[in-house]
């Protein structure tokens, strides 16, 4: 149990009951207090009796989707917002981020990646400090890279990855200046039940390559591509 969340509320707005049923079970065991609205009209219900820590909140619900409510609730409030939900293309990610979510995790999901996220947005919010836990923190180029909170930052921009591509970039992190082959890559991040023959690393290291270098146009070099070898991450870490 996470003591340093011990009170924490968190409001789930998910229209399944039976999702809900278990994200309350879940999160009830790790020591936070929860409460479910299966609907917009019901979280302002909610809203009305508590005054929550986090929302989580699905993006597609009967009557008013996930995005509007998202965008009424940033307008009224700073409560930290998690969106979780079965569209997970950039697209949805961005429109939600750009309207104030503070992250978005795709369904299905790990709940340990759930709650890992929980933790991060909490503590980026002021609303939960673990004041015996290290933060784990690098710098590369001009960014900054905090694994506990999955956030990349340049300046006082937050760059938006995905989470397979945020899990790519630990990897290379945690790995400088060494060649990783595709197999070592998505062993890593996806698994050892990952299908061998699956591509899908070279698209994520494509984007998170472009990402890069949009954010930090003198980073186009970071990350390179070693003929019959893999990718290998140029970059002098430092810590944070």
């Amino acid at each position: 149990m996470d003591q340093t969340s011990k009170q924490a509320v968190i409001l789930i707005v998910e229209d399944d009951r039976e999702i809900g049923a278990l994200l309350s079970e879940f999160l009830g065991r790790e020591g936070y207090e929860v409460e479910v609205a299966l609907s917009g009209s019901a979280m302002d219900m909610a809203l009305g009796r508590t005054e929550p820590d986090m929302v989580i909140l699905d993006l597609m619900l009967p009557g008013e989707d996930g995005l509007s409510i998202c965008r009424r609730l940033r307008a009224r409030s700073r409560v930290p917002i998690l969106m979780l939900t079965a569209k997970d293309d950039d697209i949805d990610r961005i429109v939600g981020l750009e309207l104030g979510a503070d992250d978005y995790l795709g369904k299905p999901f790990n709940p340990r990646e759930l709650l890992a996220r929980i933790r991060a947005i909490l503590r980026r919010s002021g609303r939960a400090v673990a004041e015996d836990e290290p933060r784990r923190r690098r710098r590369f180029h001009d960014f900054i890279v905090d694994i506990d909170m999955r956030s990349l930052e340049i300046g006082e921009r937050r760059v938006a990855l995905t989470s397979a591509e945020f899990d790519l970039l630990v990897c290379f992190i945690e790995h400088p200046r060494r060649v990783l082959s595709r197999d070592q890559l998505l062993d890593w991040t996806r698994g050892r039940m990952s299908d061998p023959l699956d591509r899908t690393i070279d698209v994520s290291v494509s984007r998170l390559r472009r990402k890069l270098t949009e954010a930090a146009p003198g980073s186009d070099g970071l990350i390179t591509t070693v003929r019959n070898g893999g990718y290998l991450f140029a970059a002098e870490m430092r810590e944070g």
